[in-house]
Protein backbone atom coordinates (compact mmCIF):
# COMPACT_ATOMS: atom_id res chain seq x y z
CA UNK A 1 0.00 0.00 0.00
CA UNK A 2 1.05 3.59 -0.35
CA UNK A 3 2.95 5.44 2.17
CA UNK A 4 2.99 8.73 3.06
CA UNK A 5 6.88 9.17 1.69
CA UNK A 6 5.51 7.70 -1.46
CA UNK A 7 3.03 10.20 -1.93
CA UNK A 8 5.58 13.21 -1.48
CA UNK A 9 6.64 12.10 -4.36
CA UNK A 10 4.87 13.09 -7.87
CA UNK A 11 4.85 10.34 -9.74
CA UNK A 12 6.93 8.45 -12.45
CA UNK A 13 8.52 9.60 -15.43
CA UNK A 14 5.01 9.03 -17.60
CA UNK A 15 4.64 13.38 -17.22
CA UNK A 16 6.32 16.88 -17.30
CA UNK A 17 7.33 19.34 -14.84
CA UNK A 18 5.81 22.37 -15.10
CA UNK A 19 8.43 24.63 -16.90
CA UNK A 20 8.68 21.98 -19.79
CA UNK A 21 4.54 20.94 -19.72
CA UNK A 22 3.10 24.26 -20.78
CA UNK A 23 5.78 24.57 -23.29
CA UNK A 24 3.26 22.72 -26.14
CA UNK A 25 2.43 23.92 -29.39
CA UNK A 26 -0.98 26.25 -28.66
CA UNK A 27 -2.51 25.11 -32.45
CA UNK A 28 -1.55 21.17 -31.73
CA UNK A 29 -4.12 19.32 -34.14
CA UNK A 30 -3.05 14.92 -32.54
CA UNK A 31 -0.91 13.21 -30.39
CA UNK A 32 2.94 13.41 -32.20
CA UNK A 33 3.77 9.82 -32.75
CA UNK A 34 6.24 9.36 -30.10
CA UNK A 35 3.69 10.40 -27.53
CA UNK A 36 1.04 7.82 -29.82
CA UNK A 37 3.71 5.16 -29.69
CA UNK A 38 4.26 5.87 -25.71
CA UNK A 39 0.39 6.15 -24.93
CA UNK A 40 0.28 2.07 -26.69
CA UNK A 41 3.19 1.15 -24.43
CA UNK A 42 1.88 2.55 -20.95
CA UNK A 43 -1.09 0.34 -22.23
CA UNK A 44 0.49 -2.67 -22.97
CA UNK A 45 2.99 -2.10 -19.64
CA UNK A 46 -0.43 -2.00 -17.32
CA UNK A 47 -1.94 -5.04 -19.07
CA UNK A 48 1.03 -7.22 -18.97
CA UNK A 49 2.32 -5.78 -15.35
CA UNK A 50 -0.32 -4.56 -13.43
CA UNK A 51 -0.68 -7.74 -11.26
CA UNK A 52 3.19 -7.20 -10.22
CA UNK A 53 3.16 -3.60 -9.61
CA UNK A 54 0.07 -4.09 -7.17
CA UNK A 55 0.88 -6.91 -5.69
CA UNK A 56 1.97 -5.00 -2.51
CA UNK A 57 -1.97 -3.55 -2.05
CA UNK A 58 -4.28 -5.94 -0.08
CA UNK A 59 -7.06 -7.33 -1.76
CA UNK A 60 -9.77 -6.15 -0.69
CA UNK A 61 -8.91 -2.94 0.23
CA UNK A 62 -8.57 -2.43 4.18
CA UNK A 63 -10.37 0.85 4.58
CA UNK A 64 -9.70 3.51 7.42
CA UNK A 65 -13.03 3.71 9.63
CA UNK A 66 -15.39 6.36 7.53
CA UNK A 67 -18.48 5.39 10.17
CA UNK A 68 -20.74 8.37 9.39
CA UNK A 69 -19.30 9.81 5.73
CA UNK A 70 -21.46 9.92 3.08
CA UNK A 71 -20.10 8.83 -0.44
CA UNK A 72 -22.08 9.37 -4.03
CA UNK A 73 -20.99 6.44 -6.38
CA UNK A 74 -22.33 6.65 -10.12
CA UNK A 75 -22.69 3.42 -12.20
CA UNK A 76 -23.00 1.71 -8.82
CA UNK A 77 -24.75 -1.68 -10.08
CA UNK A 78 -22.21 -3.40 -11.76
CA UNK A 79 -18.18 -3.51 -12.09
CA UNK A 80 -16.14 -1.54 -10.06
CA UNK A 81 -18.67 0.57 -8.87
CA UNK A 82 -21.02 -2.12 -7.37
CA UNK A 83 -17.25 -3.07 -5.18
CA UNK A 84 -17.09 0.02 -4.52
CA UNK A 85 -20.23 0.57 -2.92
CA UNK A 86 -20.59 -2.63 -1.37
CA UNK A 87 -17.30 -2.18 0.74
CA UNK A 88 -17.91 1.81 1.26
CA UNK A 89 -21.27 -0.09 2.82
CA UNK A 90 -19.70 -2.96 4.97
CA UNK A 91 -17.35 -0.71 6.36
CA UNK A 92 -19.60 1.88 7.90
CA UNK A 93 -20.18 4.83 5.29
CA UNK A 94 -23.35 6.04 4.30
CA UNK A 95 -23.50 5.16 0.71
CA UNK A 96 -25.81 6.22 -2.26
CA UNK A 97 -26.16 4.99 -5.27
CA UNK A 98 -26.65 6.86 -8.06
CA UNK A 99 -27.80 4.89 -11.22
CA UNK A 100 -30.19 4.26 -14.02
CA UNK A 101 -31.70 1.25 -13.13
CA UNK A 102 -32.71 1.77 -9.78
CA UNK A 103 -34.99 -1.96 -9.69
CA UNK A 104 -30.99 -3.52 -10.11
CA UNK A 105 -29.62 -1.13 -7.64
CA UNK A 106 -32.76 -2.16 -5.09
CA UNK A 107 -32.16 -5.92 -5.96
CA UNK A 108 -28.31 -5.45 -4.97
CA UNK A 109 -28.97 -3.86 -2.09
CA UNK A 110 -31.60 -6.89 -0.55
CA UNK A 111 -29.08 -9.46 -1.53
CA UNK A 112 -26.20 -7.15 0.07
CA UNK A 113 -28.37 -6.97 3.57
CA UNK A 114 -29.18 -10.41 3.25
CA UNK A 115 -25.67 -11.44 3.38
CA UNK A 116 -24.28 -9.25 5.77
CA UNK A 117 -27.07 -10.17 8.25
CA UNK A 118 -25.37 -11.31 11.70
CA UNK A 119 -22.05 -9.15 11.22
CA UNK A 120 -23.12 -5.91 12.39
CA UNK A 121 -25.63 -2.96 12.08
CA UNK A 122 -28.11 -2.71 8.61
CA UNK A 123 -25.78 -1.28 5.66
CA UNK A 124 -27.10 2.40 5.42
CA UNK A 125 -26.93 2.54 1.74
CA UNK A 126 -29.63 4.03 -0.41
CA UNK A 127 -30.45 4.56 -3.99
CA UNK A 128 -31.03 7.73 -6.24
CA UNK A 129 -32.06 7.91 -9.91
CA UNK A 130 -29.23 9.26 -11.83
CA UNK A 131 -29.03 9.02 -16.01
CA UNK A 132 -25.63 10.18 -17.23
CA UNK A 133 -26.94 10.56 -20.91
CA UNK A 134 -29.50 13.29 -19.53
CA UNK A 135 -27.91 16.25 -18.71
CA UNK A 136 -31.39 17.38 -17.61
CA UNK A 137 -31.21 14.53 -15.05
CA UNK A 138 -27.54 15.28 -13.89
CA UNK A 139 -28.66 18.86 -12.97
CA UNK A 140 -32.25 17.27 -10.97
CA UNK A 141 -30.20 14.82 -9.17
CA UNK A 142 -27.53 17.75 -7.69
CA UNK A 143 -30.44 19.66 -6.93
CA UNK A 144 -32.83 17.15 -5.03
CA UNK A 145 -29.31 16.26 -3.26
CA UNK A 146 -28.62 19.83 -2.13
CA UNK A 147 -32.15 20.85 -1.20
CA UNK A 148 -31.50 17.69 1.65
CA UNK A 149 -28.95 20.06 3.26
CA UNK A 150 -27.19 16.92 3.93
CA UNK A 151 -23.06 16.11 4.06
CA UNK A 152 -21.01 14.55 1.08
CA UNK A 153 -18.04 13.56 2.40
CA UNK A 154 -16.96 11.92 -1.20
CA UNK A 155 -18.22 12.18 -4.69
CA UNK A 156 -17.22 9.35 -6.96
CA UNK A 157 -17.55 9.66 -10.27
CA UNK A 158 -17.54 6.22 -11.35
CA UNK A 159 -19.74 5.50 -14.05
CA UNK A 160 -18.67 5.55 -17.71
CA UNK A 161 -18.91 4.09 -21.15
CA UNK A 162 -16.69 2.56 -24.25
CA UNK A 163 -18.55 1.12 -26.92
CA UNK A 164 -15.53 -0.73 -28.53
CA UNK A 165 -16.74 -0.85 -32.04
CA UNK A 166 -20.06 0.52 -31.77
CA UNK A 167 -20.70 3.60 -34.94
CA UNK A 168 -20.56 7.26 -33.02
CA UNK A 169 -23.73 7.91 -31.02
CA UNK A 170 -25.09 11.37 -29.64
CA UNK A 171 -26.93 11.77 -26.24
CA UNK A 172 -30.57 13.69 -26.37
CA UNK A 173 -28.58 16.73 -25.55
CA UNK A 174 -26.75 16.43 -28.78
CA UNK A 175 -23.38 15.66 -27.30
CA UNK A 176 -21.68 12.60 -28.45
CA UNK A 177 -22.22 9.83 -25.94
CA UNK A 178 -18.45 8.84 -24.46
CA UNK A 179 -17.54 12.94 -24.02
CA UNK A 180 -21.08 13.81 -22.27
CA UNK A 181 -21.20 9.99 -19.73
CA UNK A 182 -17.31 10.04 -19.45
CA UNK A 183 -16.91 13.95 -19.00
CA UNK A 184 -19.47 16.17 -19.88
CA UNK A 185 -22.53 14.85 -17.25
CA UNK A 186 -19.78 13.92 -14.14
CA UNK A 187 -18.02 17.76 -14.81
CA UNK A 188 -21.75 18.90 -14.27
CA UNK A 189 -22.28 16.58 -11.50
CA UNK A 190 -19.44 17.65 -9.82
CA UNK A 191 -19.66 21.75 -9.67
CA UNK A 192 -23.79 21.52 -8.91
CA UNK A 193 -22.77 19.27 -5.48
CA UNK A 194 -20.11 21.88 -4.42
CA UNK A 195 -22.51 22.80 -1.90
CA UNK A 196 -22.67 19.80 -0.51
CA UNK A 197 -19.28 19.18 -0.57
CA UNK A 198 -18.22 22.78 0.77
CA UNK A 199 -20.53 22.03 3.71
CA UNK A 200 -19.10 18.43 4.81
CA UNK A 201 -15.36 20.21 4.38
CA UNK A 202 -13.07 18.12 4.29
CA UNK A 203 -14.26 16.35 1.12
CA UNK A 204 -13.07 14.80 -2.22
CA UNK A 205 -13.91 14.29 -5.46
CA UNK A 206 -12.68 11.41 -7.07
CA UNK A 207 -13.12 10.68 -10.69
CA UNK A 208 -12.03 7.01 -12.07
CA UNK A 209 -10.26 7.63 -15.20
CA UNK A 210 -7.94 5.21 -17.32
CA UNK A 211 -4.69 4.39 -18.41
CA UNK A 212 -6.22 4.71 -21.89
CA UNK A 213 -6.18 8.69 -21.76
CA UNK A 214 -2.27 8.97 -22.40
CA UNK A 215 -3.96 7.99 -25.97
CA UNK A 216 -6.20 11.01 -25.90
CA UNK A 217 -6.46 14.51 -27.90
CA UNK A 218 -9.06 16.99 -26.93
CA UNK A 219 -10.02 20.06 -29.64
CA UNK A 220 -12.06 22.05 -27.27
CA UNK A 221 -13.50 23.43 -30.65
CA UNK A 222 -14.49 19.44 -31.68
CA UNK A 223 -15.08 17.67 -28.70
CA UNK A 224 -18.03 15.76 -30.24
CA UNK A 225 -15.43 14.53 -33.05
CA UNK A 226 -17.39 15.88 -36.09
CA UNK A 227 -15.45 18.31 -37.83
CA UNK A 228 -13.96 16.06 -39.86
CA UNK A 229 -10.31 16.69 -39.09
CA UNK A 230 -9.89 13.16 -37.14
CA UNK A 231 -12.14 10.08 -37.59
CA UNK A 232 -14.34 8.89 -34.99
CA UNK A 233 -13.42 5.64 -33.40
CA UNK A 234 -14.95 4.19 -29.66
CA UNK A 235 -11.44 4.45 -29.24
CA UNK A 236 -10.99 8.29 -29.99
CA UNK A 237 -14.23 8.64 -28.44
CA UNK A 238 -13.24 7.07 -24.89
CA UNK A 239 -9.57 7.96 -24.59
CA UNK A 240 -10.44 11.75 -25.59
CA UNK A 241 -13.37 11.32 -22.87
CA UNK A 242 -10.69 10.55 -20.24
CA UNK A 243 -8.30 12.93 -21.01
CA UNK A 244 -11.03 15.86 -21.17
CA UNK A 245 -11.95 14.57 -17.67
CA UNK A 246 -8.35 14.97 -16.26
CA UNK A 247 -8.11 19.00 -17.84
CA UNK A 248 -11.19 20.19 -16.10
CA UNK A 249 -10.17 18.40 -12.46
CA UNK A 250 -7.14 20.16 -13.07
CA UNK A 251 -8.49 23.58 -13.30
CA UNK A 252 -11.25 22.17 -10.99
CA UNK A 253 -9.13 21.81 -8.61
CA UNK A 254 -6.51 25.15 -8.90
CA UNK A 255 -10.25 27.35 -8.82
CA UNK A 256 -10.79 25.84 -5.23
CA UNK A 257 -8.68 27.17 -2.67
CA UNK A 258 -7.30 25.73 -0.14
CA UNK A 259 -9.75 26.77 2.70
CA UNK A 260 -12.38 24.80 0.63
CA UNK A 261 -11.44 21.61 2.07
CA UNK A 262 -12.41 19.68 -1.52
CA UNK A 263 -9.53 16.96 -2.41
CA UNK A 264 -9.99 16.12 -6.17
CA UNK A 265 -8.29 13.10 -7.25
CA UNK A 266 -8.07 10.99 -10.52
CA UNK A 267 -7.50 7.30 -10.37
CA UNK A 268 -6.86 4.55 -12.91
CA UNK A 269 -8.19 1.08 -11.92
CA UNK A 270 -6.01 -0.97 -13.99
CA UNK A 271 -7.44 -3.01 -16.73
CA UNK A 272 -10.50 -4.52 -15.44
CA UNK A 273 -13.02 -7.54 -15.82
CA UNK A 274 -16.08 -5.33 -16.54
CA UNK A 275 -18.82 -5.48 -18.85
CA UNK A 276 -17.29 -3.36 -21.35
CA UNK A 277 -16.67 -7.27 -23.03
CA UNK A 278 -20.14 -7.32 -23.90
CA UNK A 279 -19.21 -4.98 -26.40
CA UNK A 280 -16.71 -6.48 -27.82
CA UNK A 281 -16.39 -8.55 -31.19
CA UNK A 282 -16.79 -12.75 -30.33
CA UNK A 283 -13.49 -13.42 -31.45
CA UNK A 284 -12.28 -10.61 -29.09
CA UNK A 285 -14.39 -11.86 -26.17
CA UNK A 286 -13.09 -15.08 -26.46
CA UNK A 287 -9.46 -13.49 -25.93
CA UNK A 288 -10.83 -11.52 -23.33
CA UNK A 289 -11.58 -14.24 -21.13
CA UNK A 290 -8.36 -16.08 -22.12
CA UNK A 291 -6.08 -13.66 -19.97
CA UNK A 292 -7.84 -13.45 -16.69
CA UNK A 293 -4.06 -13.63 -15.22
CA UNK A 294 -3.59 -10.22 -16.69
CA UNK A 295 -6.93 -8.59 -15.52
CA UNK A 296 -7.60 -7.40 -12.52
CA UNK A 297 -11.52 -8.35 -11.03
CA UNK A 298 -13.64 -6.08 -10.29
CA UNK A 299 -12.76 -5.75 -6.63
CA UNK A 300 -8.96 -5.56 -7.51
CA UNK A 301 -9.71 -2.44 -9.75
CA UNK A 302 -12.45 -0.45 -6.91
CA UNK A 303 -8.77 -0.22 -4.91
CA UNK A 304 -7.15 2.49 -6.21
CA UNK A 305 -10.61 4.38 -5.75
CA UNK A 306 -11.35 2.78 -2.37
CA UNK A 307 -8.21 4.72 -1.89
CA UNK A 308 -8.57 7.78 -3.42
CA UNK A 309 -11.97 8.22 -1.60
CA UNK A 310 -10.82 7.18 1.92
CA UNK A 311 -7.19 7.53 2.96
CA UNK A 312 -6.09 10.36 5.10
CA UNK A 313 -3.11 10.92 3.31
CA UNK A 314 -4.41 11.90 -0.06
CA UNK A 315 -5.28 15.31 1.36
CA UNK A 316 -1.59 16.03 2.31
CA UNK A 317 -0.75 14.99 -1.01
CA UNK A 318 -3.02 17.14 -3.13
CA UNK A 319 -2.33 20.79 -0.78
CA UNK A 320 0.90 19.98 -1.82
CA UNK A 321 0.31 19.46 -5.77
CA UNK A 322 -1.97 22.57 -5.63
CA UNK A 323 0.59 24.60 -3.30
CA UNK A 324 3.70 24.11 -6.10
CA UNK A 325 1.47 25.22 -8.46
CA UNK A 326 1.34 21.67 -10.04
CA UNK A 327 -0.66 21.50 -13.35
CA UNK A 328 -2.58 18.52 -12.91
CA UNK A 329 -4.50 17.45 -10.22
CA UNK A 330 -3.48 14.02 -8.21
CA UNK A 331 -3.56 11.05 -10.60
CA UNK A 332 -3.41 8.46 -7.94
CA UNK A 333 -2.37 4.46 -10.28
CA UNK A 334 -4.15 1.09 -10.24
CA UNK A 335 -1.23 0.47 -6.99
CA UNK A 336 -2.45 3.23 -4.90
CA UNK A 337 1.03 5.14 -5.59
CA UNK A 338 0.50 8.42 -7.22
CA UNK A 339 1.56 9.09 -11.20
CA UNK A 340 1.72 11.53 -13.33
CA UNK A 341 -0.96 11.04 -16.17
CA UNK A 342 0.16 12.15 -19.45
CA UNK A 343 2.06 15.01 -20.87
CA UNK A 344 -1.16 16.29 -23.09
CA UNK A 345 -2.94 16.43 -19.86
CA UNK A 346 0.26 19.02 -18.70
CA UNK A 347 -1.05 21.05 -21.68
CA UNK A 348 -2.32 24.19 -19.28
CA UNK A 349 -3.19 26.02 -22.30
CA UNK A 350 -5.83 23.03 -23.61
CA UNK A 351 -6.96 22.35 -20.61
CA UNK A 352 -7.93 26.14 -19.64
CA UNK A 353 -9.78 25.79 -23.46
CA UNK A 354 -11.38 22.72 -22.01
CA UNK A 355 -12.80 23.90 -19.03
CA UNK A 356 -14.37 27.28 -20.69
CA UNK A 357 -15.93 24.98 -23.26
CA UNK A 358 -17.11 22.33 -20.75
CA UNK A 359 -18.66 25.25 -18.79
CA UNK A 360 -20.47 26.24 -22.27
CA UNK A 361 -21.69 22.86 -23.39
CA UNK A 362 -23.08 21.83 -19.77
CA UNK A 363 -25.06 24.94 -19.28
CA UNK A 364 -23.20 26.97 -16.50
CA UNK A 365 -21.71 30.70 -16.27
CA UNK A 366 -17.87 31.04 -16.38
CA UNK A 367 -17.35 31.95 -12.67
CA UNK A 368 -19.85 28.94 -11.29
CA UNK A 369 -17.37 27.69 -9.12
CA UNK A 370 -16.53 31.31 -7.85
CA UNK A 371 -20.14 32.19 -6.98
CA UNK A 372 -20.44 28.68 -5.64
CA UNK A 373 -18.16 28.99 -3.20
CA UNK A 374 -19.27 32.38 -2.44
CA UNK A 375 -22.50 30.91 -1.54
CA UNK A 376 -24.95 31.83 -4.55
CA UNK A 377 -27.33 30.21 -5.78
CA UNK A 378 -25.81 28.63 -9.38
CA UNK A 379 -28.42 27.28 -11.74
CA UNK A 380 -27.83 25.27 -14.95
CA UNK A 381 -29.81 25.97 -17.91
CA UNK A 382 -30.54 22.10 -18.28
CA UNK A 383 -33.23 21.70 -15.11
CA UNK A 384 -34.60 24.67 -12.99
CA UNK A 385 -37.28 24.15 -10.51
CA UNK A 386 -40.26 25.53 -10.29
Amino acid sequence: MATLSSLSEKGDDNGKPPQEAVALAAKKEGLGWIEWLMGWFYLAYEMLFQRIVASNVPNPMLLPPINDLTFIVTGSTSGIGKEIARQLAEAGGHVVMAVRNTKAANDLIKKWQENWSGKGLPLNIEVMELDLLSLESVARFAEAWNARSGRLHALINNAGIFSIGEPQKFSRDGYEEHMQVNHLAPALLSVLLLPSLLRSSPSRIVNVNSVMHNLGFVDPEDMNVTSGKRKFTSMVGYSSSKLAQIMFSSVLNKKLPTEAGINIACVSPGIVHTNVARDLPKIFQAGYQLIPYFIFSPEEGSRSTLFAATDPQLVDYTESLKSEDWPVCAFINHDCRPANPSEEAHNVETASRVWEKTLELIGLPSDAVERLIEGEEVKCRYWASK
